[in-house]
């Protein structure tokens, strides 16, 4: 089952909770800085600056709505080998 590496530009993320929304499944907002991040579950690499997380294939189209609808284009997915 392929897995997806899903990662969250805290920079760049303007905190509006749209893909928590979208999808609590993967995403959260952060209670360090209030920036969405990656859920523990799937989370692989967390700092203020990125929030990265491996999914399981199942998630991919969640991920790929909340990356769309992202106003400050902050989520990024690519399948992994």
């Amino acid at each position: 089952m392929p897995k997806y590496k899903v990662t969250v530009d805290r920079v760049q993320c303007i905190g509006c909770g749209i893909a928590p929304n979208l999808c609590p499944q993967v995403f959260v907002l952060g209670d360090d800085n209030g920036m969405n991040r990656v859920v523990d579950e799937y989370s692989k690499e967390l700092s203020a600056e990125v929030s990265v997380g491996l999914i399981p294939e199942d998630l991919r189209d969640c991920v790929e709505k909340a990356a769309e609808a992202c106003p400050a284009q902050a989520i990024t997915f690519e399948e992994t080998a």
